[in-house]
């Protein structure tokens, strides 16, 4: 039976942390940015944990 393969969009856009859970980047910081203030920016920037529910199916996709 050949390897599965993990799905590269994924694998690209989550990291494993070392306690075993996701991180993943915020939305709404690719357009429109004149119209959200700067500490909306700013707090867009810091990375963030994938929530509980869908924890199991963000590591199908990585395996």
């Amino acid at each position: 039976m050949p390897k599965m393969k993990s799905n590269r969009g994924a694998a690209k856009t989550f990291r494993k942390t070392a306690s075993g859970r996701f991180k993943r980047k915020k939305a709404y910081k690719s357009h429109i940015l004149t119209s959200k203030t700067r500490k909306r920016k700013r707090n867009l920037r810091k990375p963030t944990l994938v929530s509980k529910a869908d924890e199991k199916r963000v590591s199908i996709m990585i395996q």
